[in-house]
């Protein structure tokens, strides 16, 4: 297949930045939310409150997606917006937005590039039982980002990724969310309150049941070299999932050409569509690949720790403007 190419002037146009969409999504998608946490407080210690706590959770897990976006700094025109939303995210998916943009950078350089991306240094179950596990989300919740967070705010910023000049502010950041946290807990014990887990943390626990095959559908079972059109995924589905997820099923157009904001991605698939190596009708067909994929081991194990210094940068766009 040969190399998806896009014009300058095309590229520039698709990579123009406006405030306006970002603002409309980010309000639909934390309205979602707070919508959702109403009906579960209203309706809380009866059985119709079962249902809404994946109404609630979905979306607030999705929110991921959102600090996605703002890590590219192509949610809003704006920085201070992007950072903003991106914090926010950040905070209601414990996962600090700042360490998340340096963590993203790599995998963006290094996609699916055993012992490189930082994406990769889970170990992918192969037992159904393994899997199945893995796609609850708990796995990378509690091997990898909560313990995460707890070393950087204990000082210990190992990962290679980080650069010598970031650790400190990474650091910080953990420290402060940890605050914030412990603020609510506090608030919470000193109030006999249980609506930070019954609004909260046992949703968004549920919504991670769905994030994670979404997550999992974008580049596993996909090719590992450096062709973003080969080594990603790119998904037709319905247009709530596509709102939720800042238009992310396009996965491998973003990775071409990361600079793209979410609004413009539909505009990018009809250019890259020709080119695209995996493409899926829907996530119950991309999820029977990955399914398969874990299933024969396909994908490397993690394979060490590189000097990220030594590796070409990833074709394509910038993913990132500069901080």
């Amino acid at each position: 297949m040969s190399a998806f190419r896009i014009r300058a002037a095309a590229l520039k146009s698709l990579s123009e930045r406006r405030d306006l969409p970002g603002i409309r999504r980010a309000s639909a998608h934390l309205g979602l939310v707070a919508a959702g946490m109403t009906g579960l407080w209203l309706l809380r210690g009866t059985a119709w409150s079962i249902p809404f706590f994946w109404l609630t959770g979905v979306p607030l897990a999705f929110l991921f997606c959102a600090m996605h976006e703002c890590a590219h700094q192509t949610a809003f025109r704006t920085r201070a917006l992007n950072v903003g939303l991106g914090q926010l995210c950040g905070l209601l998916i414990l996962l600090p937005y700042g360490y998340y943009r340096v963590f993203h950078w790599d995998h963006h350089r290094h996609t699916q590039q055993a012992g490189s991306d930082p994406e990769m240094t889970l170990v992918l179950p192969r037992s159904r039982l393994g899997i199945v596990w893995l796609m609850l989300g708990f796995p990378v919740w509690f091997r990898r980002n909560v313990p995460t967070l707890c070393r950087h705010a204990f000082g210990r910023v190992r990962a290679p990724w980080v650069g010598a000049d970031q650790r400190q502010a990474v650091v910080r950041e953990a420290r402060a969310y940890l605050a914030v946290y412990g603020l609510v807990a506090l608030v919470s014990v000193l109030a006999q309150s249980w609506a930070a887990l019954l609004l909260w943390l046992v949703p968004l626990a549920a919504g991670q049941m769905l994030l994670r095959p979404y997550l999992l559908a974008e580049h596993t079972g996909c090719g590992h070299g450096t062709e973003m059109l080969e080594n990603s995924r790119s998904i037709d589905t319905i247009a709530p999932v596509r709102f939720l997820a800042w238009n992310m099923p396009y996965h491998a157009e973003h990775h071409a050409c990361p600079a793209v904001p979410f609004h413009a991605l539909a505009s990018l698939r009809l250019l890259a569509e020709p080119y695209l190596a995996h493409r899926c009708a829907g996530y119950l067909t991309a999820l029977r690949e990955v399914w398969r994929s874990l299933r024969a081991g396909s994908d490397p194990t993690p394979a060490g720790v590189r000097d990220a210094a030594l590796l070409p940068p990833a074709s394509g766009s910038a993913p990132f403007p500069p901080a």
